[in-house]
């Protein structure tokens, strides 16, 4: 994935830091999974494969899958799982009327012109094919956003630009799905308050390099712990464990 105007480049993976930090990902994917309901001899495409746990799992339903991402890392570290991983344009993904399904785990929210990769999902999809996925929805991390902003803002950093992430109702991004030509059988908000595994400092490492990206090391450090100190009173609990104020936009939808 390559166009900068409609997506964040400042954000880098790291296969290992990621299953480190952010393992419950694939885990609460499994949900999403179940609603694939993947069948031995379908054709599905895993948008956002990261490292290819879940891939690994559709795979091992008997379909034959093919999962992309734009970080060649995670693409790389996919392919050791003996997977066929690519790394592919999501605005101009390579294929036409190939898949029977198209499936996508926290991902969707990273690439900021939806239209566009819904066009370029249908264009993937055999007619009567399906699309299914789950990503970051309306009130998503707004805690965490609110308080990077702030820390920023208090360094006197001005955070426009910086906000990496779409975050879209259910009625907006029904009527997107409709407009490509989709029809939903059904899209919902689901809250979902998750527990991190390596605190929230873990989490920002993962995921905010967006916020932080340009600033010397003094400088990240001091609106980093700010922004621990801004959301300790909210998402840190008397024991010291943090949870993150996740909010899921899930889709299902056929042609």
């Amino acid at each position: 994935m390559t166009d900068s105007s409609r997506q964040s480049t400042r954000q880098s993976w790291n296969p290992e830091g990621y299953a480190r930090h952010a393992s419950f990902i694939p885990e609460m994917g499994n949900e999403i999974l179940a609603l694939l309901a993947p069948k031995a001899g379908e054709r599905i495409l895993d948008l956002g494969c990261g490292d290819g746990l879940l891939t690994e799992r559709i795979a091992k339903r008997g379909a034959d899958v093919v999962g992309i991402d734009a970080s060649q890392e995670m693409v790389d570290a996919a392919k050791e799982r003996g997977l066929d991983a690519r790394m592919v344009d999501a605005y101009q993904m390579p294929y036409d009327q190939e898949f029977d399904a198209v499936f996508s785990n926290a991902t969707l929210h990273w690439l900021l012109d939806p239209q566009a990769v819904l066009a370029s999902i249908k264009r993937s999809l055999k007619p009567g094919g399906r699309f299914v996925a789950e990503f970051g929805g309306h009130g998503n991390v707004a805690a965490i956003c609110t308080a990077l902003i702030g820390a920023l803002q208090f360094r006197g950093i001005s955070a426009r630009g910086r906000h990496p992430w779409y975050f879209p109702t259910a009625s907006d991004y029904r009527h997107l799905l409709e407009t490509v030509g989709f029809k939903v059988d059904s899209i919902e908000l689901i809250p979902r308050p998750t527990s991190l595994p390596t605190g929230m400092s873990g989490w920002l490492d993962t995921f905010a390099t967006p916020f932080l990206h340009g600033l010397d090391d003094d400088l990240r450090d001091s609106v980093v712990d700010n922004t621990l100190l801004l959301l300790a009173h909210s998402l840190r609990d008397s024991q010291g464990n943090w949870t993150a104020d996740y909010v899921r936009l899930r889709v299902c939808a056929h042609l």
